[in-house]
C-alpha cells in the first residue's frame, strides 16, 4: 500500500540528503580542490551549461541531477553571529591574522560544507577557510575568529567587504547574464566536464568566492 508523504517532509528529506551530499563535497574540496571556473551563464541547453568566463572563453559543463545548485543573495555583517557557519576567501597578513576579500553566510543545513583551512585562487586572496564563527570583536565587530576542525583562524573583515548569503536552490536559477561559478573536476577522457557545485548569483550579484 502506498502511503502519502506530506509535501513538506518530502522537502525536509531532500534538503537533508542535499547537505549531507554538500558536506561530502565540502571535504573533498579540502583536500584537493578541483578546477573552479568563473563566468556569466550564456545558456543552460538541456544539461548543457555554457558559461563566458571573465577571459572570454565559452566553456560547457554538463549539469545532473547531482549538481548542487545553490543561489548567492546580497548579505550584510549583521547576518554573521557566534556559531553562524561561513567561509572566507582571504589574504594572510604578516601578524597571523587573515584579511578577508569575500565572505559567504552558510544556511544551517550546509554546516560542515569545506570544513578546513586550504590554498584558494581568487586574484588577492591564497586561502579559503570554512567553519564556525566565534566571538566577534574589534571595531563594529569586524573582527572574528572562525573555527574548524583543527584549528582555528583570526579574521578581519575590512569595510566594504563583499558578503553574500547562500541558499540552496534549483535550475530555475540558471539564467543568461546571471554570475556563477562553477566547480567541475576535469575529466580523464577529455570530454565535457561535469558540474558538481554551481553557485549562481540571484537578482545581480556576483558570487565573489
Amino acid at each position: 500500500m502506498n502511503k502519502h508523504v506530506p509535501p513538506a517532509a518530502a522537502a525536509s528529506v531532500a534538503f537533508c540528503c542535499a547537505a549531507l551530499l554538500l558536506a561530502a563535497f565540502g571535504t573533498a574540496l579540502a583536500g584537493e580542490p578541483p578546477p573552479r571556473t568563473r563566468g556569466t551563464i550564456e545558456r543552460l541547453d538541456g544539461d548543457t551549461l555554457t558559461l563566458a568566463t571573465r577571459g572570454g572563453q565559452k566553456v560547457s559543463f554538463k549539469l545532473t541531477p547531482d549538481t548542487k545548485i545553490v543561489g548567492a543573495i546580497d548579505a550584510q555583517l549583521g547576518a554573521i553571529k557566534p556559531d553562524t557557519y561561513i567561509g572566507t576567501s582571504a589574504a594572510p597578513q604578516s601578524d597571523g591574522t587573515l584579511k578577508a576579500i569575500e565572505v559567504h553566510v552558510f544556511p544551517e543545513s550546509m554546516r560542515g560544507t569545506g570544513d578546513g583551512y586550504y590554498p584558494w585562487d581568487l586574484d588577492g586572496a591564497n586561502t579559503m577557510t570554512n567553519g564556525a564563527v566565534g566571538a566577534l570583536a574589534g571595531t563594529s565587530g569586524r573582527t572574528m575568529m572562525v573555527k574548524y576542525e583543527g584549528g582555528e583562524k583570526k579574521v578581519v573583515v575590512p569595510e566594504g567587504t563583499p558578503i553574500v548569503a547562500f541558499e540552496p536552490s534549483d535550475r530555475s536559477i540558471v539564467k543568461p547574464g546571471a554570475r556563477a561559478l562553477v566547480i567541475a573536476p576535469k575529466s580523464a577522457d577529455g570530454t565535457q566536464a561535469t558540474a558538481v557545485f554551481l553557485v549562481v548569483g540571484e537578482n545581480g550579484v556576483n558570487p565573489p568566492m
